[in-house]
């Protein structure tokens, strides 16, 4: 997307911004017992503090949770009767699954993604929703900052496209989205098939491709308006051997789907199976310098 195109679309988001505070929205989240409760909360308050609140927050527990995240989740259910919606789930199942399980639990059209350890900054939804409108597009999400302790100093930021076509090419290669920063339409995701348990670590990217496959129209916003947040080695735990097997799978549907093509499957394969089987400190260099943008934060 050009400057021009962005400047359009900011101001088209400030001229819907009366539009998006009337859309009612559902956030959609999952949590398992491994999380912490602190971040779980914070998640949450982030996006009661929303500019444009949420109507619904639909929190799918993925099997029996500690102690301590069920005190969280009854403290915060007490604090605001009426606005979570629980679904449980008697085993872990998985991202995939879980999601699955929520998103028919969303009462309303338009669902907005939030991880429980992440962090949503006040006008996201503002600004998705109003985007969303103005250009009645399908799914809206944004760049990302990725963080370590604190959300105001980021580690690394997202370079996402941000215009259909340019979102649709990525998408080819990489993910074009990240997925707590975003906003879809129920009935666009059921179209698709909704969440799939299949593709182990590429849940979102499975059901995003399949979303532009049937003609969906989408956008990512130019700016970071979530926090991810991040483990000191996180970039260095994202390969290994074991990722390989779900690489495969996942991308070998792409291409008997007709999605990718055999030299597209392969120009994005390859790479992803050597930056898996490069050693940690190498895969690290990688993420934080070549697929990331650096930050100015110390």
């Amino acid at each position: 997307m050009s400057v021009g195109d962005q400047t359009q679309y900011d101001a088209s988001a400030n001229a819907s911004l009366k539009e998006s505070k009337e859309l009612p929205y559902s956030v959609l989240m999952s949590v398992y017992a491994k999380e912490s409760p602190e971040y779980l909360v914070e998640a949450l308050h982030s996006m009661l503090a929303q500019t444009v609140p949420p109507e619904q927050i639909v929190l799918v527990e993925d099997g029996p949770l500690t102690h301590e995240l069920d005190n969280a989740i009854n403290v915060f259910h007490e604090q605001h009767a009426g606005l979570l919606d629980l679904v449980v789930l008697p085993k872990n199942e998985g991202l995939g699954s879980a999601l699955a399980h929520g998103v028919p639990e969303c009462r309303n059209e338009i669902i907005a993604r939030m991880d429980s350890d992440d962090y949503s900054f006040s006008t996201r939804m503002e600004k998705e929703l109003a985007v969303m409108s103005d250009h009645n597009l399908d799914m809206v999400g944004s760049q990302i900052v990725e963080f370590i302790k604190d959300p105001d100093h980021p580690v690394a930021e997202s370079d996402l496209p941000i215009d259909q076509q340019s979102i649709v090419s990525y998408s080819k290669k990489r993910n074009p989205f990240r997925h707590p920063s975003m906003v879809f339409r129920k009935s666009r995701v059921l179209e698709a098939g909704n969440y799939s348990a299949d593709y182990l670590y590429f849940e979102d990217w499975d059901l995003f491709s399949r979303m532009l496959a049937s003609g969906c129209k989408a956008a990512n916003i130019n700016e970071p308006l979530v926090a991810m947040r991040v483990s000191p080695d996180f970039y260095a735990r994202r390969g290994g051997p074991a990722y390989i097997p779900h690489i495969w799978k996942f991308k070998a549907e792409q291409l008997r789907r007709g999605y990718f093509t055999f030299f597209q499957f392969l120009g994005t394969t390859i790479p992803h199976i050597l930056v898996c089987l490069v050693p940690n400190s190498v895969r690290s260099f990688i993420y934080t310098h070549l697929l990331r943008k650096g930050t100015n934060n110390d």
